[in-house]
């Protein structure tokens, strides 16, 4: 994946970070100390340097297996974008995909199986399908000219919804996971993208721009039907994110002149503004037990992480410092929030306790860090990183 910020690079680190001292585990970092992009790891105490990765391409967007022993990732190591899984420990390195154009964004089935991915190996991108380890890569999708991307697997594995352009502009689409029974969920003449499936697997919320040119939040049931404009006003309302049960949504709009946080009723009823501020309140994400909401505000003059129960009350500034402190990551069992912060000068990865005490500084290196991901045991924390070159 090339741009102008140069690599993006699969780092992993240890999690077992608490209030306190770095007791136990591993740490992994990414070091161009030996020419290229490397994954590293390291005791906490900085001892037993070692390059696990050992090559001389570029590691990225990693996802993490549903039980959390494996990742799969994309590496140009071969000459172009290609899927390789790896053990959380960084043995085992396998590439999944052998061809000569892109294989790119791989996405877990639920039970950990098979892997969903797109590739444009046919003359343009295309979802495929492939066992875990790399058997079976099956086409699912098969249109010429266009684009079938972004495969998202219902949570039961029965179904993979996407996105299309086959039928002039991109439409969110759902298939069986074998690749039968395609059938388009969307149609009007504008974008539909980024579905996103509720817990339950009956029904996918999604951004459109079908009211005009501003972004609203829709839902649908898994079946395409019961369409409806859940947001449904003048402003931008983006950035949809299911509570853990899947009762409610919350979500971003400028409806009142600047970026707050709201949260809806799942049917779009109760629309309540959670902040209310003259600055910018974005990215809400759920505590996993769905008590809690973090987000990123810039109310204090920078961008600071903050914490507030789901109605919106007891607003806590949890980061204070003069840099910018983004991209907050619940652990899984709510203890902990993973985040990255430049207060040190570059991009780098921190823990916090849920609190805000206990922050801890886990990567360091000369850099930017950014996009922390949890294991799902909460053990180990996936992480990109940027080279310049």
């Amino acid at each position: 994946m090339k741009s102008w910020w140069g690599i993006v690079a699969l780092c992993l680190l240890s999690a077992a970070v608490r209030a306190g001292p770095l007791t136990g585990g591993k740490i992994a970092f990414t070091s161009n100390r030996d020419g290229n992009t490397e994954i590293f790891v390291m005791n906490p105490d900085g001892s037993g340097q070692t390059n696990v990765s050992n090559n001389g391409a570029g590691d990225y967007n990693p996802a993490w297996s549903p039980d959390g022993t494996r990742i799969a990732f994309i590496s140009n190591r071969d000459g172009n974008d290609e899927i390789y899984v790896m053990n959380a420990n960084g043995t085992g390195q396998t590439r999944l995909t052998t061809d000569l154009s892109l294989d790119l964004n791989p996405a877990w089935s639920p039970d950990g199986t098979r892997i969903a991915f797109q590739s444009s190996r046919d003359g343009n991108t295309e979802i495929y399908v492939m066992n875990a380890n790399g058997t079976g890569q099956t086409r699912l999708t098969s249109n010429v000219g266009i684009s079938d991307a972004d495969p998202a697997w219902s949570p039961d594995g029965s179904q993979i919804a996407f996105g299309s352009t086959r039928d002039g502009n991109s439409q969110i689409y759902v298939m069986n996971a074998n690749g039968t029974g395609q059938t388009r969920l969307s149609n009007n003449a504008v974008f539909d993208f980024d579905p996103t499936w509720s817990a339950d697997g009956s029904q996918i919320a999604f951004w459109s721009q079908r009211e005009g040119n501003n972004n609203e939040i829709y839902l649908m049931n898994a079946n395409g039907t019961g369409q409806t404009n859940l947001s449904n006003n003048g402003a931008g309302d983006d950035k949809p994110a299911w509570s853990p049960v899947g009762r409610q949504i919350a979500f971003v709009s400028a409806r009142d002149g600047n970026n707050e946080i709201y949260v809806m009723n799942a049917n779009g009823t109760g629309q309540t503004r959670l902040t209310n501020n003259l600055l910018s309140d974005v990215e809400p994400t759920w505590s996993p037990d769905g008590s809690r909401i973090v987000f990123v505000s810039s109310r204090d003059g920078n961008f600071e992480i903050y914490a507030m129960n789901a109605d919106g009350t007891n607003q806590t500034r949890l980061t204070n410092n003069l840099a910018a402190d983004e991209q907050p990551a619940w652990s899984p069992d709510g203890a902990r929030i993973a985040f990255r912060s430049s207060r040190d000068g570059l991009s780098e990865i921190y823990v916090m306790n849920a609190n805000g005490t206990g922050q801890t500084r886990l990567t360091n290196n000369a850099v930017s860090d950014f996009s922390p991901a949890w294991s799902p045991d909460g053990t180990r924390i996936a992480y990109a990183t940027r080279i310049k070159g």
